[in-house]
Parts: structure tokens; sequence; C-alpha cells
């Protein structure tokens, strides 16, 4: 008897011990690498919702998990101190690992990685681009300061057109 309740305990917190396990594995902020101390929204729709509440531009970071690119736009853009310190402070910001149903965030295709900005009127700032040409809205782990100066100009944008404009 005293066999079984030791084989039963034992079982038991075997059990828990792996349970345990699973759950510190799957635990993922939202930030999922892009760096720690800014504060990510969770969908797109409330991005949207919060840049219109907030009035900071929403910044978009499609990307894949496995995708080496968007694995080096990621270590770049998490230790960039500009960078990380405008989406901070500066925007409401989303990374996202699906696609969205709007059209406007792939005015130029559904590739990876790549960055759009939306301003609190909700529109998509397809002005505000990055280097190349073939994909306009990608940036490259050596593009950091390049991001920074865009993000610098979608805030500018929206101050400069929200004075001229004050039903924003």
């Amino acid at each position: 008897m005293q066999h079984w309740m030791f084989c039963v305990l034992f079982l038991f917190f075997v059990f828990c011990d792996v349970s345990t396990q699973r759950k510190k594995k799957t635990v993922q902020t939202l930030s999922r690498g892009w760096g720690d101390e800014i504060t990510w929204v969770q969908t797109y729709e409330e991005g949207l919702n919060k840049a219109h509440d907030s009035t900071k531009p929403l910044m978009i970071i499609h990307h894949l998990e496995e995708c080496k690119y968007s694995k080096a736009l990621k270590k770049a853009f998490s230790e960039h101190p500009t960078i990380q310190r405008l989406a901070k402070s500066d925007f409401i910001m989303l990374n996202l690992v699906h696609e969205t149903t709007d059209k406007n965030l792939a005015p130029d295709g559904f590739y990876v990685p790549r960055i759009m900005f939306v301003d609190p009127s909700l529109t998509v700032r397809a002005d505000i681009t990055g280097k190349y040409a073939n994909r306009m809205y990608t940036y490259e782990a050596e593009d950091m300061d390049f991001l920074a100066e865009n993000m610098m100009k979608a805030k500018i944008l929206l101050k400069s057109e929200h004075e001229e404009h004050d039903d924003l």
C-alpha cells in the first residue's frame, strides 16, 4: 500500500513540474524581443484606437519569428537607444507576426520585415518609406539611424499637421 502511495505522489510531483516548465516556456511578452521597456499593444485594432485617443502615431512592425532578416532587424532595433526611447515615449507600438486584413498596410506587398506608420487620424503614412525601391517599407539591421530619422519625421509631420488642423 505504501508503495502505491509513493508512486502516486511521485507521479503527481512529476506532472506538476512538467506542467510548470511548459508554462515557463510559453510565457511571452508582447515585445517579442523588440524592447521590453516599450508598451506594446496586442492587436491592430487596439493600436488604432490608442493612436486615435492619444494623438500619437502607431508604428507597426511586420515580422516573422524564424526569418533571418526579421531576427537581425529585431536585434538592431532592440539595441538602438534612440529608437527605444522614441518607441517608448512617442509612439503606440505594435509588432505583428500575422498579417492584418488592412490592405493599406501592404501597398507594395506582404513581405517581412516591414515597418509602417499610421497617424492618429488613422491614415497610413505611405510617404514614410525605407531606403529600398523594391521593398519600400523594409529596414535592414544597418538602417537603424535611418529608421530613427523616419520616426522623428512621423512625429514632426504629425505635430505640424495637427497645428494646421485642430480637428484631430
